[in-house]
């Protein structure tokens, strides 16, 4: 995907749930903040917690990377994204941590975190005092993974935190950030994080999305011996998420007179920290746009089991709008369980990654079947 020709994006910059902040990695200094302070849910940025947690675990020589981690029937059992592991079986916690940073894999989390923690809710309790202990003063976790609850909540400041001393802190196991895919079961999982492939420096960290938190991104990048982390929450798309970053980073780098060439993405205006303090209301969700790309999972006889796999598509996908489309044949009725409103590499990533054969990719306008 070229992002020359990616037009201009607008992020919520206005909506009640966006947030962002910019800090230099080295000192943490704030060169851009937007309602940095507010609560918001962090989807699966929560598994940055998990990995430090691991991280400190490893360095500390209380686990190691060959050590199995145990999968229970609980871990299981998470909703996508997930690798689908199996109740009784084992993986390391290698597999584990790749799992986390490239599929952002629930199931892996949830087994991590109770192999850690002795349960899922203790490790989420030891998440808790390890983040307020690091300087992370709102933030609440209630589970390893990020998938929703109500009471798990974290602030873009916060997170500029948790980010600069997974940088700072573990400087060789931060590299898995930056796994671009990761083999499992002989299948490729590439990284949801599409800014290691288009922003020039950029290394990690993390991607999120649930309906509540909007899409979410945690970035790092280097560019003339400068690190910066920037925060995006409650971005309307992926694609709107990442141009955001990128127009964030690169005002980062000019403020700390690191040369950018052009712009690497499209720009987006910004507002200031100081008069972001009054949002309004977020806006209706964007219409699916006309012959974007379509990824279908599945035929189904009843709506609502169409319905219950498409949003699990969806969520999988972390990008598009669930659709359930009824055909008619002979007087019989299915219906097809679809996520619509993609771009081409959101497509094929979703279908890459799910485990059911049927997972069909859709070109746009011509509706021609483009992969398996």
């Amino acid at each position: 995907m070229s992002w020359a020709s990616v037009p201009p994006a607008q992020a919520q910059i206005g909506s009640a749930r966006y947030s962002s902040i910019v800090v230099d990695a080295n000192n943490g200094e704030v060169l851009e903040a937007v309602n940095a302070d507010q609560l918001r849910h962090p989807a699966s940025l929560t598994k940055m917690m998990t990995l430090y947690m691991a991280f400190e675990a490893l360095r500390d020589r209380r686990i190691s990377l060959d050590d199995l981690v145990p999968v229970s029937a609980h871990a299981a059992s998470m909703e996508p994204s997930k690798l689908g592991l199996v109740p009784g079986t084992r993986i390391t916690v290698e597999q584990a941590i790749l799992g986390l940073v490239t599929k952002s894999a629930n199931d892996a989390a949830s087994a991590l975190g109770e192999m850690l923690g002795g349960s899922e809710d203790r490790f989420a309790q030891m998440m808790t005092l390890r983040a307020r202990a690091l300087g992370m003063s709102r933030t609440t976790f209630e589970n390893a993974s990020g998938l929703p609850d109500p009471d798990q909540w974290t602030t873009a400041r916060d997170l500029a935190i948790l980010s600069r001393h997974l940088i700072n802190d573990f400087p060789g196991y931060y590299r898995y950030f930056s796994t671009p895919s990761f083999v499992w079961h002989r299948q490729v999982i590439p990284n949801h994080d599409n800014l290691l492939r288009s922003y020039p420096g950029a290394d990690g960290l993390k991607t999120g999305y649930t309906d509540a938190s909007g899409h979410n991104l945690v970035s790092s990048a280097v560019r003339g011996g400068v690190r910066l982390v920037g925060v995006v929450l409650g971005a309307a798309s992926n694609n709107e998420r990442d141009v955001h970053m990128a127009s964030l980073l690169d005002r980062g780098f000019e403020q700390m007179d690191v040369p950018i060439g052009h712009p690497t993405m499209a720009r987006v205006t910004l507002v200031s920290s100081a008069r972001a303090e009054v949002v309004r209301p977020p806006p209706p969700p964007p219409r699916v746009p006309h012959g974007g790309w379509v990824v279908q999972v599945g035929s189904f006889a009843t709506e609502a089991a169409a319905r219950a796999a498409a949003n699990a598509a969806r969520h999988e996908a972390e990008a598009g709008e669930a659709r359930v489309e009824s055909i008619t044949v002979h007087h019989k009725t299915t219906w097809r369980a679809q996520v619509v409103g993609l771009t081409s590499e959101d497509a094929q990533d979703a279908c890459s990654g799910h485990r059911k054969r049927n997972c069909i990719v859709i070109r746009p306008v011509a509706r021609q079947m483009a992969s398996r």
